[in-house]
């Protein structure tokens, strides 16, 4: 008898090794084996690189998509989406799961898109943001102020909150530099990265040995720049974008992580600096005042508030024990609600919700070809 039920999940997101959230989280599901687990068929609509190789990947991966669909009827799809030209991309694949009749999960990341649907797109645009978020099996959103402002643009009853997931870190084998400070992620201004070479200039003076680390990529040359006009730039360097292995080494030896961010959803490089153990400053931006509790996680200031920065950089540097309470109650906090099993058990709910069936154990599998044979 055959088992009614979704066989086929298709999950769209950037290319696995691209720079980025949505393939970090996606690399921790693999990590966690939710592929294995369950019938997943991963296909990426962007990668890194030049226009003419990012819209041959869009054009091949529709054909793919088509391809599945008129293959297999019954399939569910899970879309990875933020803003902008990500969200724009993604409505083409969605329309064509919509035609199939596909239960879609609209998986919102970045921390733009409240931007994005206010004040970016008009009155089309919007309509356009609206229609697929209404007709979504369910909405995925990454903390419960997102939830909130969702619920607020959306008729969908379906928005379920579920962070991002973090590996647990290995706790550095050695006492953390008191005078380095660490960022990571793109380097361009609404990252907050010129803010943070203020406040790490306006401290040379009582913290002489003062160091910022800064990796990641983008416009390295402005942000140089900055630092030559400061005087600072002898205590500032760039690794340039950094694979696992080295992220973690920085964060072992770092003293404190700053995301001095004017918008982000919930960004993984903060929820690896907390699972490492590391004290963190960020911005009381997207979802992390969530998760981020002023004085007993972390410290949050406003973005652009240059001084409340250079105030609780100093704090924290100047007194290291401090560092370490708020590091041990974030690495806490982070093992409770975003610990990658967690989080993925919370996916593999959904996924059943709708009625996508797991593959069978290797073991069954074995068994039902052999008899078949």
């Amino acid at each position: 008898m055959t088992v009614r039920g979704y066989h086929h999940l298709v999950m769209l997101g950037t290319a696995l090794e691209s720079r980025g959230g949505i393939a970090a989280v996606v690399n921790v599901y693999r990590s966690q084996g939710l592929f294995e687990r369950w019938p997943i068929h991963y296909i990426p609509t962007h990668c890194d690189g030049g226009a003419v190789r990012k819209l041959l990947t869009i054009v091949t991966k529709l054909g793919t998509l088509i391809l599945l669909l008129a293959r297999h009827r019954r399939v569910v799809m899970h879309v990875h989406c933020a803003s902008r030209w990500s969200f724009w991309r993604k409505s083409l694949f969605m329309a064509l799961g919509l035609l199939a009749r596909c239960p879609i999960i609209f998986h919102l990341h970045g921390g733009g898109f409240a931007r994005f649907y206010e004040l970016e797109c008009g009155g089309a645009g919007r309509r356009a943001i609206r229609f697929f978020l209404d007709r979504a099996a369910c909405v995925i959103v990454l903390s419960e102020r997102w939830r909130a402002w969702v619920a607020g643009i959306t008729s969908n009853p379906n928005v379920i909150c579920v962070p991002n997931p973090v590996a647990p870190a290995v706790q550095p084998p050695a006492p953390r530099r008191r005078n380095i400070v660490l960022f990571l992620g793109r380097l361009e201004r609404r990252k907050g990265i010129f803010d943070l070479l203020d406040a790490v200039s306006a401290l040379r003076a009582p913290i002489p040995d003062i160091a910022l680390v800064c990796a990641g990529g983008g416009d390295i040359d402005s942000v140089l720049r900055h630092a030559e006009r400061l005087g600072i730039e002898d205590a500032v360097s760039f690794p340039g974008w950094v694979d696992p292995l080295e992220r973690q080494s920085l964060m072992n030896r770092a003293a404190v992580y700053v995301l001095p961010s004017y918008a982000e959803g919930l960004p993984m490089s903060l929820l690896e600096a907390m699972a490492a153990g590391l004290p963190v400053i960020a911005t009381e931006v997207g979802g992390i005042p969530d998760l981020v509790t002023h004085g007993v996680t972390g410290f949050l200031f406003r973005p652009g508030d240059t001084a409340a920065l250079e105030r609780l950089l100093r704090k924290l540097m100047q007194d290291p024990a401090l560092g370490r309470r708020l590091a041990m109650a974030a690495r806490e906090t982070v093992r409770v609600r975003c610990a990658a099993d967690r989080v993925v058990a919370q996916l593999e709910e959904i996924y059943s919700g709708l009625g996508l069936l797991a593959r069978a154990p290797a073991g069954a599998r074995a068994r039902r070809l052999r008899k078949v044979a």
